[in-house]
């Protein structure tokens, strides 16, 4: 194990939640360190924003702002106020212990007095080659109509939804103010979103269902032109022109590292209590879309990335570690002690 002194903080993620946390844990002078990650598949640092073309949503940036640009600067404001940043995944971790120990992928351990878990959600996609290649570039597929449906690209297109649950149903609902037209592609002949929502899509004037079909194959250089479809009945194959894509079949929570030691909801979405980021084990805080299965917008994760911190120097402050507090008004720790951790079950 490393010999190196143990850290106040350490703070696993890349997204708005993790720089959040970063920038108010080091304005703390709690000398964070940040692992963020690694390019791995189609998610990379920085998380599913950098898969976003143009963010017109996120307050302060009345002209919008790129996915990409706004990690950036948000890294930037972390590291300005003294964060320290690994490029390197969290393989594993051992909560067992006090303090924590936490194994990079390439370097030696590192122990921790607080941990705070902020490593997103993966988009599931069709896995179709050019489809991950366009989401990659911004050239039209999307896994967030929230995010990406309402910038002036999309504006006036025939836009597709592909899936069948309440998600796919939210999104096509809204790409309706947008899109001169909105197909909704699912696999199945019946949906398995709640029948209100489903009742909505089927019955608005903009929506069209395309049931019993799957994409084989996105069309288009740069940007998307059509997709190939294929009837799952009757097996024959067609092309449909449409000018952007949003994939809408689910989001696996990055939590597979934790081996289990921190309480899941069923869809393996760390668990917390409520309204807070506190976590099954004593120490141990989570923020952003590895919590968040509603929500999973950038500003969302960003609050809940300032509460991590503001909790984990609480709790750092009660134990006797760490150098200041966070909040102006000096606001008298909270103590999460086994009654908090027992409120998660």
């Amino acid at each position: 194990m490393s010999a190196s002194p143990t850290e106040a903080i350490v703070i696993i993620g890349s997204g708005p939640a993790a720089w959040t946390a970063a920038i108010y844990a080091a304005r703390a002078n709690l000398n964070p360190v940040v692992f963020e990650g690694e390019p791995v598949g189609t998610e990379i640092p920085g998380g599913q924003l950098m898969l976003t073309t143009d963010i017109e949503n996120f307050p302060g940036f009345p002209e919008g702002i790129s996915g990409p640009a706004l990690m950036d600067r948000m890294k930037a404001q972390a590291v300005h106020h003294g964060t320290r940043v690994v490029s390197a995944l969290v393989t594993s971790v051992d909560l067992s212990q006090r303090p924590f120990v936490l194994t990079p992928n390439y370097s030696a351990p590192v122990t921790a007095h607080t941990v705070i878990v902020a490593t997103g959600a993966a988009a599931k996609w069709i896995g179709l080659d050019n489809e991950l290649r366009l989401a990659k570039i911004g050239g039209g597929v999307s896994a967030c109509a929230v995010c990406d449906g309402a910038a002036p690209y999309f504006r006036g297109k025939r836009l597709a939804v592909v899936g069948g649950g309440d998600t796919a149903m939210e999104e096509a609902l809204y790409l309706t103010k947008f899109a001169s037209e909105v197909f909704v592609i699912h696999r199945k002949d019946k949906f398995r979103a709640s029948k209100v929502m489903a009742d909505r899509v089927m019955t608005h004037p903009k929506i069209r269902i395309e049931w019993n079909t799957v994409v084989t194959d996105v069309l288009g250089d740069d940007p998307i032109t059509a997709l190939a479809l294929e009837d799952t009945v009757t097996g024959a194959s067609r092309e449909l022109e449409v000018g952007g894509l949003f994939v809408a079949i689910g989001h696996t929570p990055n939590t597979a590292f934790l081996g289990g030691q921190l309480e899941l909801t069923p869809f393996n979405y760390i668990k917390t209590a409520p309204w807070r980021t506190v976590t099954s084990i004593e120490g141990v805080f989570a923020a952003g879309d590895a919590i968040d299965d509603y929500y999973r917008q950038a500003i969302t994760s960003a609050g809940t990335g300032c509460m991590a911190a503001l909790e984990a120097e609480r709790w750092l402050a009660h134990h006797g570690i760490g150098e200041s507090p966070m909040l102006d008004n000096a606001v008298a720790p909270v103590m999460i002690a086994d009654a908090d951790a027992a409120s998660v079950a």
